[in-house]
């Protein structure tokens, strides 16, 4: 059983590409080098003005999150330098047991 990690933060447009470069360049590459990170994907869409981003990362267990976020895994994470770039961000995040994971065969 795999678990997902799902969580949500808002910026303004000129600072969406902010936490974009700051999630491709230092949260990535530290989450690679927790035990138990699966991967991760980062969705993005424009609302009321703003961007929003969802990032959903995928764990091996619940012991694993518990490397990466402490003992209190439904708190969020997020390092200061991310939180200056956001307008808001969600508090906490939302796990859920992967049952299926079903990619194209065809594409």
């Amino acid at each position: 059983m795999a678990i997902a990690r799902i969580w949500t933060c808002r910026a303004v447009p000129q600072k969406a590409e902010i936490y974009l470069h700051l999630f491709r360049e230092k949260v990535l590459p530290a989450l690679d080098q927790i035990p138990g990170f699966l991967g991760a994907m980062l969705m993005r869409r424009e609302d009321a003005g703003s961007i929003e981003y969802t990032v959903i990362t995928r764990w091996t267990s619940l012991d694993a999150i518990r490397k990466f976020a402490g003992t209190d895994i439904e708190q969020a994470v997020v390092e200061p330098e991310a939180a200056a770039a956001l307008t808001s961000y969600d508090k906490t995040v939302k796990h859920c047991e992967i049952l299926e994971k079903v990619w194209s065969t065809t594409r």
